[in-house]
């Protein structure tokens, strides 16, 4: 484990530079996706013990400052200050502030990847995406990349709550954002990963062992075989639907999300599931979000909801003039894509009760969301079905 942990934050690093070298190379040449990558991210071969209680962590944090950032080389230690915006559970976010002899303070976040997420997070997609989504002005700019982290600027906003996400005016500047990032070129295969995540976590999962013997015992209960077919049912009705592929998010929910109330400006977050997908897969999921921390999936968004935000996402500027078959094709397609998403997490859940030292009943998480999935299994499928006989929705 500890070789392969180290190994894979190497190729982390390795891919980073790779993807600037890229980035350049795609500038020069006036190709790639339109946007312009920046030229040069510092790198350090410095890594942060995550475990470490932040007044252990600090000299280190500082150390890497100073080693990607030559300007501050020299720095006085005692003019920094370090604080715990969030700890996510796959990321730690610090904001780190420098008092300037002549100027406003300095500050940025850093973000340390959690142990062990590499079994559930590509972080060289990752990496890859976050130069091109950068430029685009999506996230914060990235300032710099370390062995289990990187460096961005700090964002000046608040992180919405779930219940802000039903808000009528933030639905409609999430959905007019969620629309122009899908619209980002990332440079490389434009085809859909969704289904080949699935399958791989999938494989992950049916072959884990816990030393707890509770745990195992709602392990073996478990029917991979049963999980298996439902995830081909569904990818073949998907398919049906012929669904854009984008890149999406694939992580919606209201932590990766911000709002600067007096700007009123949007900020989306955190690309770590970053990937091209299914338009309506990322919507969807968004939606399932609505669920908040208490994952009360009653309120997902009832119809009259979602048209709202579809509306907005189809045609930003003239919501009110998107043809009934644009908003039909695109409600079906969000809501045939609503299973996905829960069979995703259930199957990301399993793998995390395994590997992840964060203490969260994912086991209980698995079967919340599995549970979620057979419920609305039934609706959904009626629901994509009759629109694909031609008899539309309702």
């Amino acid at each position: 484990m500890g070789a392969e942990q180290r190994s894979s934050n190497d190729v982390v690093a390795a891919a980073m530079e790779k993807s600037i070298r890229a980035g350049e190379e795609a500038s020069a040449n006036g190709g790639g996706s339109g946007v312009v990558v920046p030229a040069r991210i510092p790198s350090s071969s410095l890594a942060i013990d995550i475990s470490l209680p932040l007044h252990e962590m600090k000299p280190r944090i500082i150390d890497l400052c100073k080693d990607l950032f030559k300007e501050w080389s020299s720095l006085d230690n005692s003019r920094v200050s370090i604080e715990t915006v969030s700890g996510g559970i796959t990321n730690l976010l610090l904001k780190v502030s420098v008092r300037e002899d002549s100027a406003a303070d300095s500050v940025l976040t850093i973000r340390l990847y959690g142990p062990n997420t590499d079994f559930v997070i590509d972080r060289k997609r990752e990496l890859k995406a976050i130069p091109y989504l950068s430029a685009a002005g999506f996230g914060a700019e990235l300032l710099g990349i370390f062995k289990n982290g990187m460096v961005q600027s700090f964002i000046n906003a608040r992180t919405l709550s779930p219940s802000d996400m039903s808000n009528p005016k933030i639905a409609a500047a999430i959905a007019r954002e969620l629309r122009k990032f899908h619209q980002v070129d990332i440079p490389g295969s434009k085809e859909s990963q969704l289904w080949n995540d699935i399958f791989k976590f999938l494989k992950q999962a049916a072959v884990l062992k816990f030393d707890d013997s509770e745990k195992q015992a709602k392990y073996e209960a478990i029917s991979f075989d049963e999980i298996r077919e439902e995830i081909n049912k569904l990818k073949d009705l998907t398919e049906l639907l012929n669904a854009p592929v984008v890149f999406a998010h694939n992580d919606l929910l209201s932590g990766n999300l911000m709002l600067n109330d007096e700007e009123e400006k949007l900020y989306f977050i955190d690309f770590e599931y970053g990937s091209y997908s299914y338009r309506g897969y990322d919507i969807a999921n968004h939606f399932n979000e609505y669920a908040g921390f208490d994952c009360d999936y009653s309120l997902y968004p009832d119809k009259d909801r979602q048209y709202h935000f579809l509306r907005s996402y189809l045609q930003p500027d003239k919501p009110d003039e998107v043809p009934d078959k644009d908003l039909e094709a695109l409600h079906i397609e969000t809501n045939t894509f609503r299973l996905a998403s829960h069979i995703y997490w259930a199957l990301w859940a399993l793998i995390q009760a395994k590997v992840s030292p964060i203490d969260f009943n994912y086991l209980s998480y698995f079967f919340l969301r599995y549970d979620e999935y057979k419920k609305q299994k039934e609706v959904c499928f009626s629901l994509a079905q009759l629109y694909l006989s031609g008899s539309g929705s309702g």
